[in-house]
């Protein structure tokens, strides 16, 4: 038995929200309807494409609004539980506006061998936030990242995706500096 041909699978799905109860969705507000609507052309409306399209969704605003889950959910023709699984799931996925600049900091065994526990005060004061959390000026999130595949250069971080390794406090103090005056 081979897989079933696109065609069905499309008659299939189509069957599925035909039978859905309708619910009335809240309009979304413009940015976040382009930016869905620019997210699922990106993922051509294929719901095994979802990964791709939250993460232009997310590329695009900065995060995943709760508010588009229904509006995704329905022009790929799954259940909302669907879509929000996979967005509480992947922990890159942020369901709230975030930082100017996003710093991943690894927390693999590498990273903390190569001293990464020693940089967090260091790290936390300069950019002026806590794991987890958005600087008060809006300029930085700061997140922990369980290895960045930067093992020959622990410690290490991501600066909105730019590597940056071999880490002392003093090199964390610059980089953050310059990292907020970027903002």
């Amino acid at each position: 038995m081979g897989r079933a041909p696109l065609a069905a699978e499309n008659v299939v799905r189509e069957e599925r929200i035909a039978r859905r109860p309708k619910r009335s969705v809240e309009p979304l507000p413009a940015d976040q309807a382009a930016a869905v609507e620019a997210a699922l052309a990106e993922g051509n409306g294929d719901p095994t494409r979802l990964l791709v399209i939250l993460h232009a969704l997310q590329h695009r605003l900065g995060y995943v609004p709760a508010t588009t889950v229904p509006s995704i959910a329905r022009a790929l023709g799954l259940s909302r539980a669907e879509v929000h699984g996979v967005i509480s799931f992947y922990h890159d996925f942020r369901t709230e506006p975030g930082g100017r600049h996003h710093v991943k900091v690894c927390q693999a065994e590498s990273c903390q061998a190569a001293g990464g526990r020693d940089i967090w005060p260091a790290l936390e004061a300069a950019l002026g936030c806590a794991a987890g959390q958005t600087s008060a000026d809006g300029s930085v999130t700061l997140d922990v990242a369980y290895c960045l595949g930067l093992c020959a250069a622990s410690p290490a971080l991501l600066i909105d995706d730019h590597p940056i390794g071999r880490l002392t406090e003093a090199k964390v103090a610059r980089v953050a500096a310059r990292t907020r005056s970027a903002s």
